[in-house]
């Protein structure tokens, strides 16, 4: 399968995969050179919405492990074999695709190839140190306040990569700067909450 130019082609592709299940190597498989962009927007895309734990640190813990491989210069995502041979249901993916679909297909209204150095592989480690970082912020995330503006962030971050779009990639670092700012915030609160019964 050669992958669109477009996210919003590339999980149409992925939602049309045959079989009743299909396989996490089956899917790295098939995005190919893309691998890395659509891994970071699907880890994103769950953090946008009020989700509740675990899945934000799941998320986060995964996409620190994909952001490493980014940081060390990899051309393509390593997974665990173990993790390749997991499946998914055709009618799941394709159902969490089409509702993704629509927010992706508005934001690719205002996308185009543009500081097209930051989409390229001299960058990729450079967007892999950001991704971690972002990564560990969505690990330690405050609920709601911190987890949807670094959710965001993330699949900004990766739906630059897919379009070549170097200024989406520098808004999903603004946006996860707020992110990490607020969770910051949060957290500072919290502490000096709890240190004021003492």
């Amino acid at each position: 399968m050669s992958s669109p130019l477009r996210t919003s082609g590339l999980l149409l592709a992925l939602a049309g995969l045959p079989g009743p299940r299909i396989a996490v190597g089956d899917i790295v498989a098939a995005l190919r050179d893309r691998a890395y962009a659509l891994l970071v927007v699907l880890l994103g895309l769950p953090n946008c919405l009020p989700m509740p734990p675990p899945i934000p640190l799941v998320c986060g813990l995964v996409l620190a492990f994909v952001a490493a491989q980014m940081l060390m210069g990899r051309a393509t995502p390593w997974l665990p074999k173990r993790l390749l041979r997991r499946s998914i249901g055709q009618a799941d993916l394709a159902r969490a695709v089409h509702r993704a679909l629509p927010p992706l297909i508005r934001l690719e209204r205002f996308s185009r190839p543009r500081l097209t150095m930051l989409g390229g592989r001299f960058a990729l480690p450079v967007l892999g140190g950001l991704l971690l970082i972002l990564a560990l912020g969505l690990i330690v995330a405050a609920p709601f306040i911190g987890q949807i503006p670094l959710g965001l962030a993330v699949c900004l971050v990766g739906l630059g990569l897919v379009e070549r779009d170097g200024v989406v990639i520098i808004a999903g670092a603004v946006v996860g700067a707020v992110g990490l700012a607020l969770s910051a915030g949060f957290a500072y609160a919290l502490v000096s909450w709890i240190a004021s019964f003492y």
